[in-house]
């Protein structure tokens, strides 16, 4: 389901005003990557625990079980596919769009509370505004949920969000990456990704991007257009620039 971008005007400017400029290919002649696209679960914000007690008090309260495995085979996913999951897995008598809604109302009220910070992760990315890098929210939790995160965050740090509910094709598919590209005006090959699942990284990657892979809760392969690293502490924007050297190859677009 796609609906209309609500994010606070100064965080959409690029993808609403026709007369907005178009983000400069080197971020402003600067070497650095014309934009940084941010996953947000488990990336920006270690939220993972929220989902799986989500989960878990879901399952419970319908007479199932789950398992920390149930939940990492989740870790990147879809929302509407992570229902089915569950309710095809844990025997939950609701639908998958139920599920999905009943565990996004328990998740964001655990945000609205406290926004669990990744250790680095926002430094890293306040450098960036600072330096004039657009970043961008690539989700696939839906709108909800994220503005709920980008609401302890100051304003206009994100330029856009795009979010699980309003694209057609969520992760591993390129159609998140390549949408928020196109509302920079960037193109996906100038871009950095930074991601911490394997589906996420599968998204970045088959839609041109280089991507620095941050491991959370699932162990992430080396590749060739990625490098893996175990946490963002001491990660500058110039290592960005340096990966974005080292990895950049020709855009495509499956």
């Amino acid at each position: 389901m796609t609906r209309p971008d609500t994010t606070r005007p100064d965080m959409t400017r690029r993808a609403t005003d026709p007369h907005a400029p178009t983000a400069d290919p080197d971020a402003a002649g600067t070497g650095l990557p014309a934009a940084v696209l941010w996953d947000m679960d488990g990336t920006l914000v270690d939220t993972e625990p929220y989902w799986f007690e989500a989960e878990s008090a879901l399952i419970a309260a319908h007479g199932g079980t789950w398992s920390p495995e149930h939940a990492r085979n989740l870790v990147g996913s879809a929302l509407p596919a992570a229902g089915e999951y569950i309710r095809l897995h844990a025997g939950v008598d609701l639908t998958g769009e139920q599920i999905v809604d009943h565990l996004l109302d328990a998740v964001t009220a655990r945000v609205g509370d406290h926004v669990p910070w990744r250790s680095g992760a926002r430094e890293l990315l306040t450098r960036l505004v600072e330096d004039g890098v657009p970043c961008a929210l690539v989700t696939m939790s839906y709108r909800r949920l994220a503005e709920a995160v980008v609401a302890g965050l100051p304003r206009g740090t994100f330029t856009t969000v795009v979010a699980g509910d309003e694209v057609t094709h969520g992760k591993p598919h390129p159609e998140p990456y390549l949408t928020a590209a196109a509302r920079l005006g960037v193109p996906p090959g100038s871009c950095v990704a930074i991601e911490d699942s394997p589906t996420g990284v599968a998204s970045a990657e088959a839609a041109g991007m280089p991507v620095l892979a941050v491991e959370h809760l699932v162990p992430l392969p080396p590749g060739p257009r990625r490098r893996v690293l175990s946490g963002f502490d001491g990660v500058t924007p110039a290592d960005l620039t340096r990966l974005l050297t080292a990895l950049r190859g020709p855009v495509r677009h499956p």
